[in-house]
């Protein structure tokens, strides 16, 4: 991981949610960019849900969610890291990979011994400990990968 880059926890409210809101608005990703903005805007992240970022000279370069429900009918399924997101000048540095270890220890800490994420690829989620359980239809009607990882 680049010496600059940190892994947070955003509280509703806080400076650093007014931050990632106006990331989020601003990434790349534009197919989800929209969906992600109206949860941070609607702070839907209840109980032990949250959002984290990677901050490098006090500025989000990535983001996840950490949820009990993401974008599958699947309500026996959780939690779920979701929505991992790396600003481009940013990406092959592994910031996905602490962002998503950070998550998975927040998770063990409040009691998980598992976490999944979805995905339309395959090859990069394996890096990290988790393995392909299924396809799974999202509720646009597209399939994606579920993965798993035991803690």
């Amino acid at each position: 991981m680049p010496d600059c880059v940190q892994i947070c926890m955003v509280e509703k409210d806080s400076k650093q949610a007014e931050e990632l809101l106006m990331y989020v608005e601003n990434c790349s990703w534009y197919e989800a960019r929209e969906h992600i903005a109206a949860n941070i805007r609607n702070w839907v992240y209840k109980d032990w849900e949250k959002m984290f970022i990677a901050v490098c000279n006090g500025k989000i370069v990535g983001m996840t969610s950490f949820m009990k429900t993401d974008y599958y009918p699947l309500p026996d399924i959780f939690p779920w890291i979701s929505g991992v997101f790396v600003s481009e000048e940013y990406r092959g540095r592994r910031i996905s990979g602490e962002m998503i270890g950070f998550a998975n220890q927040y998770a063990k800490a409040i009691g998980f011994h598992r976490t999944y994420i979805p995905s339309e690829f395959f090859g990069l989620y394996e890096k990290y400990g988790y393995t392909y359980v299924k396809d799974i239809v999202n509720y646009g009607g597209g399939t994606d990968h579920l993965f798993v990882k035991e803690l």
